[in-house]
């Protein structure tokens, strides 16, 4: 049975901050020091933000992006034309193919969970909907991270095997954006929206790889 997503936290560190909007560290402090973002100090010196101004900050003069249900394409139909994508572009080797079966299993189901994020989020009626259901990705890529570091994957490795598994579901949504004959600003809308969110997930990845704590991952 899967675990119902957790609520996206009201408070924010500095980095959860940048990464929500993608900007930098400095920036958000620069915006704070000059008055233009709210944050308080804790007693240990550190910045907090709220989730609804860092939200503020977003753009938002363009039309709202539409949902992927309201342009004709269920979260079921892009999973089955993404898989068929993935499989025809598997040409370069993967360390995740070295795995045994069990493990290389263990390493699908973050995989699994990260997918449903990331649609979740491209289909819900809010952006705070949508940050609900990308935060189980979050936590997914992390983890994907912490394992992979745990199997002596380096860097540059878990970052290649993202990508080659990133370019495929960015097709498919220029396959949509085709195929539904969206205008020129609503297709990049929708392919921007994903490619933020997949920066998103990558700096997960990479901060559960960097900060995994000494001992076994457990191969969920």
């Amino acid at each position: 049975m899967n675990a119902t997503p957790r609520a996206p936290r009201a408070w924010l560190t500095i980095h959860e901050a940048s990464d929500l909007i993608g900007v930098s560290p400095a920036t958000l402090r620069r915006w704070t020091e000059a008055g233009d973002l709210e944050a308080f100090v804790t007693p240990g010196g550190h910045r907090r933000f709220a989730r609804s101004s860092i939200l503020g900050m977003l753009p938002s003069a363009r039309p709202r992006r539409r949902r992927l249900n309201e342009l004709g394409e269920t979260p079921d139909r892009v999973v089955r034309q993404y898989r068929r994508e993935l499989a025809d572009r598997s040409t370069s080797h993967s360390w995740v193919q070295d795995l045994p079966d069990a493990e290389r299993e263990a390493f699908r189901e973050p995989g699994r969970q990260i997918l449903a994020g990331v649609l979740g989020f491209l289909d819900a009626p809010t952006p705070e909907e949508g940050e609900t259901s990308l935060s189980g990705a979050l936590n997914a890529a992390a983890h994907y991270g912490a394992m992979a570091r745990a199997r002596a994957i380096d860097t540059d490795g878990v970052t290649d095997t993202f990508l080659q598994f990133r370019l495929p579901f960015l097709h498919e949504l220029s396959r949509i954006a085709d195929r539904r004959r969206l205008r020129t600003d609503e297709a990049v809308d929708l392919i921007l929206a994903a490619s933020r969110v997949f920066d998103r997930l990558l700096l997960a990845l990479l901060r559960g790889h960097r900060d995994v704590t000494s001992g076994p991952v457990a191969l969920q």
